[in-house]
């Protein structure tokens, strides 16, 4: 949702975006949690991940341990934003490359996840990393999409980026994803 080219207002319509959809999310009912299969049954990626922005499904607990959230989705499309903390720092004093890898392959699993129509599932075979730039607890919000290049019947594949309100790269990545028929409830 960035509108313009100036980074203070792309950096309020973030903040802004992240509160209301938070805001629509509690109002739902959203909590965090793991959704029951029966509850996942019959619907395709798309409707679970807009049940999980309603509140209608709980989401993933990583999303408070790591303190980023899903913001917007669209068919081949995910986007979470993300505040690092102190608390996701490594031994050297600097966030921890899990902290970009989670977030990245959240959006790029989650832009597949997107494209899986009812019954099939999808789950991470590979996640490639590169960390361009260090960010800090003093960066504020980042944004990671995740974008799928390719989806078939028995592999995805998607790209993702991790960038702040002025444009500059932090981290991307690619994935591949393997996809297969989910086991049948009942």
């Amino acid at each position: 949702m960035t509108t313009n080219n100036h980074p203070e207002d792309t950096l309020n319509q973030w903040i802004a975006q992240a509160a209301a959809v938070r805001e629509h999310m509690l109002a739902g009912g959203g909590k965090p949690g793991l959704a029951k299969p029966a509850d996942v049954a019959g619907k395709t990626g798309m409707e679970v991940m807009q049940a999980m922005l309603s509140g209608a499904m709980p989401y993933p607990h990583i999303a408070d341990t790591l303190d980023f959230s899903l913001i917007e989705v669209a068919p081949g499309k995910a986007v979470f934003q993300g505040i690092p903390q102190l608390m996701h720092y490594n031994p050297l004093g600097t966030v921890h490359g899990g902290w970009y890898a989670t977030l990245l392959d959240s959006a790029v699993g989650c832009a597949i996840h997107t494209m899986m129509p009812a019954g099939r599932g999808y789950t991470t075979a590979e996640l490639s990393v590169n960390i361009v730039r260090a960010a800090s607890h003093k960066s504020g919000p980042l944004r990671a999409t995740g974008t799928v290049i390719h989806c078939g019947k028995q592999l995805a594949t998607a790209e993702g980026r991790i960038v702040g309100p002025d444009g500059k790269l932090y981290a991307h990545a690619t994935t591949t994803c393997l996809v297969f028929e989910l086991p049948r409830q009942g």
